[in-house]
């Protein structure tokens, strides 16, 4: 028996229907890459959409199930993009600015895309590959002057293009599961595969992640979205802005720790998100050099890689500003869990509860965890038996996009992460490494992101990452690679090694250490262990 409710679509257009109506005043800055501002509200963003509609289907000829591209920094109109695109049946696809020549044109024949639309910024980018791009039919150029100057065939200017179009729009009805945006993983293994959404898959990410448990976010918060749109929809956060009615705040380019704070203070952002690198970036920063104004941030959403626990206790204990963990892939929309105290933790002394904050945390709900040991057994929640973390929920992807892949995915229907993780008895997730960056030495495993969490928490390291390298003993041993927070700075290795003696044993301990200017970085501001890897076999790095 079924029971008796309404059939009521989860869609985007739900979301912008919503914020237009209950949150029409709220608004959404725009620092542009000259960092000239730009504010409007939801209400404007909404008449804008319609616009934006009809300009997709009367001038574009975009229909249903029809692929559009972006290749934009974050701001209004790429916001407009989200919901108009999808508004109309057709799909999203954020293309990753900062990936090679060749993934880039893989990724758009791939898709597919009809229409690319571009930021003037980023124009020499698609330029260079324009002429292998087999399905594109316009490119609509964003942010550019009139003047503008390309070699881009079949271009169109967004305002020009809107300018012309009706505030009058209906939108169609749409079925909740059909698709409504695409992101490419990053390639790190391979050619990308896409990622393909679904408006149901979005509103739920969305609707989940804005509760106290997940990522509290409310009508009172003013949110600065770091993490790009062209990752993963910018972990669903102009989604959850409009449901929740936060103010948005974009950077779109300045994303320099002197920008970010520059911009947290004038727009007394409340709340924000990024990568780990980028808060190592503004902690320094803001250590170096302190904010006169006291900042209104109460926490940053981290995800992508593990938020070092000193950083977390820094931010703290120097500035009052609490860092929240979580985790994510761009096959889980991209949050899957977050890391808060629990009632249950508050007789806990301060450095237990720390312990448990830089964990990766519980799942939402929606989501279902486990950890499967290599003799293919499940793993006990002891917090200590380390697997692979498998996942499945509501926002998971059941299949990759074009590809047959079913070797990422278990025979009941789990996703395999490639993540090495334990899970305790409150059901507290720990990555402890990515299975291809386990370091497997004297046949005892070392977890490369223990010990580079640890690095960091030294007072002159920066940034740290480790990676395993040959040894004739071991078979294989830990490197150190790392970033000193002031270049005339001094450490050494005897240093480095007695440091790490307080939390590790000996054979855990690299003795090899490699000062640089910069960790190589992956397009969404991961340490690029593939690349250190390259680097150091192909004799470019080497123990000093």
């Amino acid at each position: 028996m079924e029971g008796l409710m309404m059939d009521y679509p989860l869609t985007t257009n739900t979301i912008l229907e919503y914020g237009n109506s209950v949150y029409h005043q709220k608004k959404i800055v725009t620092y542009l890459p000259d960092q000239t501002r730009h504010e409007y509200s939801f209400g404007d963003m909404y008449k804008r959409c319609k616009k934006l509609a009809n300009a997709l289907t009367h001038r574009l000829g975009i229909t249903k199930g029809d692929m559009v591209g972006t290749f934009a920094w974050n701001h209004g109109p790429h916001v407009e993009l989200y919901y108009s695109i999808s508004g109309i049946g057709a799909v999203c696809h954020t293309i990753n600015i900062r990936l090679s020549s060749h993934q880039i044109e893989y990724i758009i024949n791939n898709s597919e895309d009809k229409v690319i639309f571009v930021d003037a910024t980023l124009v020499p980018l698609l330029e260079k590959i324009a002429p292998l791009l087999e399905t594109v039919q316009h490119f609509i150029l964003l942010n550019a002057p009139q003047d503008f100057v390309t070699t881009l065939p079949n271009t169109l200017h967004y305002e020009e293009l809107l300018a012309e179009q009706s505030e009058d729009f209906d939108w169609p009805k749409l079925n909740e599961n059909d698709a409504c945006g695409m992101c490419y993983t990053s390639g790190t293994t391979g050619l990308p595969k896409g990622v393909l959404y679904s408006h149901r898959s979005t509103f739920l990410h969305a609707s989940t992640i804005i509760s106290p448990n997940a990522g509290n976010f409310s009508n009172s918060d003013t949110v600065l979205l770091i993490v790009p749109q062209f990752h993963v929809m910018a972990w669903g956060f102009p989604y959850l802005c409009l449901l929740s009615g936060s103010n948005i705040i974009l950077p779109s380019s300045n994303l320099q720790p002197e920008s970010i704070i520059k911009i947290l203070v004038e727009e007394k952002v409340t709340k924000a998100n990024g990568v780990p690198t980028i808060w190592l970036g503004v902690y320094h920063a803001m250590k170096l050099n302190p904010p006169k104004e006291k900042l209104t941030l109460k926490e940053y959403l981290v995800g992508g890689s593990a938020l070092p626990k000193s950083l977390i206790e820094g931010f703290e204990k120097d500035f009052g500003i609490k860092g929240v963990q979580a985790w994510g892939m761009t096959e889980t929309s991209p949050l899957g869990t977050v890391s808060r105290i629990q009632s249950k933790h508050e007789h806990l002394s301060e450095n237990e509860k720390m312990e448990i904050r830089a964990k990766q945390g519980i799942a939402f709900p929606g989501i279902e965890l486990r950890i499967v040991t290599d003799d293919g057994a499940f793993a006990p929640t002891d917090g200590k038996t380390m697997g692979e973390l498998h996942v499945r929920g509501a926002w998971t992807l059941a299949s990759y996009f074009k590809t047959n892949n079913s070797e990422s995915f278990t025979e009941d229907g789990w996703f395999k992460t490639g993540d090495v993780c334990t899970i305790d008895k409150d059901g507290y997730m720990e990555i402890k490494d990515r299975t291809k960056d386990l370091i497997k030495s004297g046949g005892e495993w070392i977890s490369s992101v223990a010990v580079e969490s640890a690095l960091m928490a030294h007072p002159k390291i920066r940034e740290a990452a480790v990676i395993a390298i040959p040894d004739e003993k071991w078979v294989e041993k830990p490197l150190a690679l790392l970033v000193l927070v002031d270049k005339n700075d001094k450490v050494s290795t005897e240093e480095l090694m007695d440091f790490l003696s307080r939390d590790f044993v000996k054979y855990q301990i690299p003795k090899d250490y490699i000062f640089i200017h910069e960790v190589p970085k992956t397009s969404v501001g991961k340490f690029d262990k593939k690349e250190i890897r390259r680097l150091f076999a192909e004799g470019e790095l080497g123990p000093n």
